[in-house]
């Protein structure tokens, strides 16, 4: 006896297909699993037989063999254990499955239905090639719901999915209102008006936001490095639904959903003590990283020159191509990582190398090993930089506040706007991704700017990629100024975001 369940698998974000194949056969009682099963599908063969017998079913004594098509693709994870038990009890006439329904779940040895990774690229995957019926842990549903125009059923055992099947149950399809999770897009709990002074720190965020340019924030210990990247967030617009479940696809095989949908844009701040794999991802079975956790929203490295030099410059690649490619014996598998980098660091191993109210105690020799941590690659990659100064106590006692996130990021959303028109015919989507060819079309520059820049350029030595991303910069202050060509102090204030200040050499 033979029959085929629909379920599902991932590799990297995207789902596929996968048929599970059940067949009854006489002779010694056995319990095989073929399909290229990793060592926790292997498991699944006790887990069923202990779910089995804890609903009331045993066991066929029989010799089962399961295959997961295609064989050809490495399966992983426990999310087949409820199929396979499907496909024995409908062999063994308990229930009647159609091809048309997709199982999904783990199975705990008392019948329950426990929650598993991936549930959203599956359904988005399996949408596409007809399948709109769905069966999936009660803690999954959410988020397979979020796909428009098929059915999520949450089942939360295996008798209850077994009642369901055979009509003694009614189950009813999970509802999920995109539009009122979207709308949670801005409650953070926390708002550029709490930073006191900082002018200059608060405009370069601005404009970091606007045309998703990396940042170094650097300065000495208390000056708000941390509490001004923390707010970047905050003034950065909505996402877009087609972004929402591009970003829930990655948080889902990551087992990090919540509430079915991400709503905000993600902020990932991780340790200076974490591997080049915990940031770019990888692993035997390959899972996403922070940079990837990080798509569509901010990565925060804090004391950022204390991270391993081999993390941060495995991080030049997907700056410049917005994704990641894992490589491993069985094959190649990409992670998108269109993030913006902000990054904040000491000046030095004390801290202090340019306070004006306390004094340095490192050598000149401490200070230039500290602060060549960072490469010159790296640095070529960050489009702003700023020094943080210590604020003055007249701005801290002073009770008027500075702009709040919202009017900051309503700039921030028409500069977005024009972009947006900007590249509509390209997969550009904004500034700081612009090719040369784009530079050159799109920065075009009045005779007084072009001048200033060419003294910018003489004087600092700037490199051709540092050039290319000076224009960018200018491109997006003028957005924010709503001008059509780059004017002088567009470029004069782009500078100054490249200048050595204080003599520091990030």
């Amino acid at each position: 006896m033979f029959c085929r369940i629909r379920s599902g698998g991932v590799l990297g974000i995207d789902g596929f297909l996968v048929d599970v194949e059940v067949d009854l056969a006489s002779g010694l009682p056995q319990f095989n699993i073929v399909g290229l099963p990793d060592k926790a599908i292997n498991e699944a063969k006790d887990r069923v037989r202990s779910a089995l017998k804890n609903i009331g079913f045993q066991l066929p004594a029989k010799r089962i063999t399961v295959n997961l098509s295609p064989s050809h693709l490495r399966k992983q994870g426990t999310l087949y254990d409820l199929p396979i038990a499907i496909g024995i009890l409908r062999l063994s006439g308990v229930v009647d499955v159609d091809e048309e329904t997709v199982f999904v779940g783990e199975l705990s040895l008392d019948g329950k239905v426990n929650p598993v990774n991936g549930v959203l690229p599956i359904v988005l995957s399996l949408k596409q090639r007809g399948f709109k019926r769905f069966i999936v842990p009660r803690e999954n549903a959410k988020e397979g719901a979020i796909v428009q125009g098929v059915e999520v059923f949450g089942v939360s055992s295996l008798e209850q999915v077994v009642r369901f099947l055979n009509g003694e149950e009614r189950l009813e399809p999970e509802k999920v209102d995109i539009q009122s999770l979207l709308s949670k897009a801005f409650e953070y709990g926390i708002d550029l008006a709490d930073v006191r002074g900082q002018y200059q720190a608060k405009r370069a965020l601005e404009i970091s936001a606007a045309g998703m340019h990396n940042l170094l924030l650097v300065g000495p210990p208390g000056a708000g490095k941390s509490m001004l990247a923390k707010r970047i967030i905050t003034i950065l617009p909505p996402l877009t639904l087609e972004e929402a479940l591009e970003t829930s696809r990655i948080y889902s095989v990551a087992g990090m959903l919540k509430d079915g949908l991400m709503a905000q844009r993600p902020f990932r701040a991780p340790h200076y003590t974490a591997s080049e794999v915990a940031l770019i991802g990888g692993g035997s079975n390959p899972m996403p990283g922070e940079i990837s956790l990080a798509h569509r929203g901010v990565l925060f490295l804090d004391e950022m020159v204390e991270f391993s030099r081999k993390a941060l410059e495995a991080l030049r690649q997907p700056i410049e191509d917005g994704e990641v490619t894992v490589s491993r014996v069985g094959g190649r598998i990409t992670f998108p990582a269109n993030f913006i980098l902000v990054g904040a660091t000491n000046p030095c191993p004390c801290g202090n190398y340019g306070n004006p109210y306390k004094a340095c105690t490192c050598s000149p020799s401490q200070i230039r090993a500290y602060q060549s941590k960072l490469s010159g690659p790296i640095l070529d990659r960050i489009d702003l930089k700023v020094w943080v100064e210590p604020v003055e106590v007249q701005e801290l006692v002073n009770p008027n506040t500075g702009e709040s996130s919202k009017e900051v990021r309503e700039r921030v959303i028409k500069a977005y706007e024009i972009q947006k028109e900007r590249f509509k015919n390209s997969k550009t989507k904004f500034n700081s991704q612009m090719t040369e060819k784009e530079v050159e079309k799109h920065c075009q520059l009045t005779a007084e700017a072009k001048k200033l820049l060419e003294k910018a350029m003489s004087k600092l030595h700037l490199s051709g990629r540092s050039y290319n991303r000076l224009l960018k910069v200018s491109r997006t202050v003028a957005d924010l100024e709503g001008e059509e060509n780059i004017q002088e102090y567009h470029i004069a204030e782009a500078v100054q975001y490249r200048i050595e200040e204080k003599h520091i050499s990030f």
